[in-house]
């Protein structure tokens, strides 16, 4: 007899209220990841968020704080965001995977990222598309390849479509791929890379309606 494969939609309540996704998340255990990680981290921002933004995983930063983006690619984030003239405050950021994946180096208590697998960001995936449901977002924005193919497949590369507005599939919303702002940090040549990270959120914020007044 084949045997079910695991994922969050148990875990995950028929509901379109943030405040009730984010509780049931915490006790999720749709994949294996719960058991090391420190606790769930769930998205982050209002629940009429003109854009979602989703990264791959939560980081160390992250796991411990149980909030999305709040150490130094966040705060890069952030700063990126201002200068591409996409209001923050109306930005919703979440992650693939919920749960902080990780191996100790050999010495010490560091913890070092480890990129989630196929079966662990597709388990995930019911809790992202509650939260699409939820924001209703005009544009979904992706942050490395990770999240990008949580919902674009596994065959979308960032590497061909990168900056470029896509119709988001069975939703009524445009979609953007770029880097996730970790990797301009890692850049040798950081400016630049920087420089091309706000150009690709740029291009985003042209998909954005005019706010009515």
């Amino acid at each position: 007899m084949a045997t079910r494969t695991q994922d969050a939609s148990e875990f995950v309540p028929d509901t379109r209220e943030l405040s009730r996704l984010r509780s049931a998340a915490a006790t999720c255990r749709g994949c294996g990841l719960y058991r090391d990680a420190t606790q769930t981290v769930f998205g982050d921002g209002p629940g009429n968020a003109r854009v979602l933004m989703v990264g791959e995983q939560p980081g160390d930063y992250e796991d411990r704080a149980g909030e999305p983006f709040v150490g130094p690619a966040g705060r890069l984030l952030d700063r990126a965001l201002a200068e591409s003239a996409i209001d923050r405050e109306q930005v919703y950021v979440t992650n693939a995977v919920k749960h902080f994946k990780f191996v100790r180096a050999e010495r010490g208590k560091q913890r070092i990222h480890k990129k989630p697998s196929r079966t662990e960001i597709v388990a995930c995936r019911p809790w992202l598309l509650a939260e699409l449901d939820a924001t209703r977002p005009e544009l979904v924005v992706f942050l490395g390849a990770t999240a990008a193919q949580a919902l674009l497949g596994s065959s979308f590369r960032v590497t061909r479509e990168r900056g470029n507005l896509l119709d988001l599939p069975e939703r009524p919303a445009k979609a953007l791929a770029t880097v996730h702002p970790s990797s301009v940090l890692r850049a040798p040549d950081r400016q630049a890379a920087y420089a091309d990270f706000v150009a690709d959120l740029r291009v985003a914020a042209t998909a954005l309606e005019p706010a009515k007044p």
